[in-house]
């Protein structure tokens, strides 16, 4: 009875310790001793409480050894995962291990504000190797393949999760629509450190796609949500082509949502019915814009589109935007006036129609032009990242270069094919990895006295790498590449030839104003163009990162690039970051600033420079 008293008091005094500190957090540094690999040393760093809660949850020194014990637990199933299963791990605190009764008031004794050593020592164990691997069930070869799991592996835990799933989504990619996986069971031989798995299978017949119904379905026609999948009934169920049949669906650009359910049973001819559910987005929209440069000056606009016109997603966006508010290189206001007209699946479902009609007027050091323009131009897309597109042009411009004014009615054929590996679909999102790239020839007539027949090929692009991994740190690069062959340069109305400086090719540089120049200093524009930029991004926090860049680019009469006097700008900018994209802030200066020129530009928009 005494004894049982003592403990009870013992186990009082220690609460009544941990109570008496708990608003007083004991302060530690936790290290990891033992021969881990570096990979493993960041599972358990990862796993562990002593460093997730080590910053945003302080613990006194009862908490601090139930967090250590804690950790013993959780760390060995970290060993377990990567193949170690006899692996061991011992928590210190202070020196004392944590099952040491008097370590309580121990650490109730250490001064206020000193930190104590947390060590945990980590004594990996032998790895343990996958020696016989077996799957109960019938199951096709090429399944059986997909598995990827060999004798002599490492049996590590999300290794053999991640073969099970390869082998129920290679049954089901075979048509194998309800095949069903049983959790792995693993035996382990502790003497010979192996491990033996067994994946028990059902994967049942192949089966067909059955009835494919919608839900959700409102203003947008059934028939054209169908024949937007590209999937039917009586094709081999294949998960991969349902789910690009729901990507294709969410792609048209009426649908807030998309979502795909297969049926939990068969129907009567042993097909498997699959439902679409939708959520319909508002068929108007209004988009405002805005962007400054300080010699372009401000741009304000507005788009009202209409994203459903007849039903089958047909897009309507009509916009005007004033341009020209307060640049050095813009002699009075103007505007962009234009209206599209979108049809998708035009013709075939990888097929859609544009239709353009835009006015413009423009009064720039380089020439004043008044224009409307009408373009008519099919797009197919031939695979996930290319894309092409051709159509036909006309344009009557009016244009006073040097006080000399000209009329031109233009007819051309834009052709281009373009590549995009980003995996983005949002204009504002910020790439971090893969490449964009575009060809673009555009044969033209201008119909002028005396008139001139030309073609237009321009080569452009840009890379992204991910220099930590995360997005956060990102390597950008960007060229452009032009020629203008089969007329001279005055043949070419100004519009349509090459002019470099501005955001769009060497920041630093006001607009237009690299290349040839007339005896006043205003651009006369060029039949060649080169440019190319290094611009490195990185984020600082969740809202703001910065940016430091180099752009470099010429402009000349001769129609083989390279061959201009190359300048280079250089700057800085800062980014903030939205819901709708980056607000971006860039200055910069040239390095070589010509007579005319201004000491630095600065250009503010919305989303990254390219």
């Amino acid at each position: 009875m005494r004894n049982r008293f003592g403990i009870v008091l013992g186990v009082a005094a220690i609460l009544a310790a941990a109570s008496a500190r708990a608003a007083d957090p004991q302060p530690y540094t936790v290290a990891l001793t033992g021969e881990v690999s570096d990979a493993l040393k960041n599972a358990l760093d990862d796993s562990a409480l002593l460093e997730s809660l080590h910053d945003v949850a302080p613990a006194g020194p009862f908490a601090l050894i139930e967090r250590a014990r804690e950790d013993e637990t959780r760390l060995t199933g970290v060993l377990e995962s990567y193949g170690y299963y006899q692996g061991k791990v011992a928590i210190s605190i202070d020196g004392h291990p944590i099952a040491d009764a008097e370590l309580p008031q121990i650490l109730d004794a250490v001064p206020d504000g000193t930190s104590v050593a947390v060590t945990v020592a980590v004594d990996r164990g032998p790895l343990y190797r996958l020696r016989k691997i077996e799957i109960v069930g019938e199951v096709p070869a090429d399944a059986r393949a997909a598995l990827k799991l060999s004798p002599g592996d490492p049996a590590v835990a999300t290794d053999i999760l991640a073969g099970g799933a390869r082998l129920l989504t290679a049954l089901q990619e075979d048509g194998h629509a309800l095949a069903e996986l049983g959790k792995p069971v693993a035996y382990a031989d502790d003497s010979a450190h192996a491990i033996d798995v067994t994946f028990t299978v059902s994967a049942g017949p192949r089966a067909e796609i059955g009835a494919i119904a919608f839900a959700g379905l409102k203003d947008v026609n059934e028939d054209f949500a169908r024949a937007s999948l590209g999937v039917h009934t009586g094709d081999l169920y294949q998960p991969s082509k349902i789910e690009k049949a729901r990507a294709a669906l969410a792609d048209i650009g009426v649908f807030a949502s998309v979502d795909v359910s297969a049926g939990k049973q068969r129907d009567a001819q042993g097909r498997v019915p699959l439902t679409f559910t939708v959520t319909e987005r508002p068929k108007h929209a209004v988009t405002l814009t805005a962007q400054y440069s300080t010699d372009l000056g401000a741009s304000v606009g507005a788009t009202w589109s209409h994203r459903n016109l007849f039903g089958n997603a047909e897009q309507l966006n009509l916009s005007a935007t004033g341009t020209g508010l307060g640049g050095s290189d813009v002699n009075a206001l103007g505007y962009d006036l234009k209206a599209q007209y979108l049809q998708p699946l035009f013709l075939e479902p990888q097929q859609s129609l544009e239709a353009d009609l835009e006015g413009l007027k423009q009064n720039l050091d380089a020439y004043d032009q008044q224009a409307v323009v009408a373009t008519v131009l099919a797009r197919r897309q031939l695979s996930p990242e290319w894309t092409a597109s051709a159509g036909v042009s006309l344009m009557q411009d009016k244009v006073n270069q040097e006080g000399l004014a000209s009329t031109y009615q233009l007819l051309a054929l834009p052709l281009s094919v373009s590549y995009d590996s980003t995996g983005l679909t949002d204009a504002l999102a910020e790439p971090a990895s893969g490449i964009r790239a575009a060809l673009k020839a555009v044969p033209a007539h201008a119909f002028a006295n005396p008139g001139a027949t030309f073609a237009i090929l321009q080569a452009s692009g840009s890379t992204y790498f991910n220099m930590s991994g995360d997005g956060r740190s990102v390597l950008a690069l960007r060229a452009l590449l032009g020629s203008i062959e089969g007329a001279s340069q005055f043949n070419v109305p100004p519009d349509q030839r090459f002019y470099a400086g501005g955001s769009a090719t060497v920041r630093g540089y006001k607009y237009q104003s690299i290349g040839p120049l007339f005896a006043d200093g205003n651009p006369v524009g060029a039949t060649s163009v080169a440019a190319a930029t290094v611009e490195f991004r990185q984020r600082i926090d969740d809202d703001f990162g910065a940016a430091l860049f180099a752009d470099a680019g010429q402009a000349s009469a001769d129609t083989l690039p390279f061959s201009g006097t190359l300048r280079v700008g250089v700057g800085a900018g800062v980014r903030y970051y939205t819901g709708i994209g980056p607000v971006r802030l860039d200055v910069a200066v040239p390095l070589d600033r010509p007579p005319h020129g201004d000491a630095f530009e600065l250009y503010i928009g919305l989303g990254q420079a390219f």
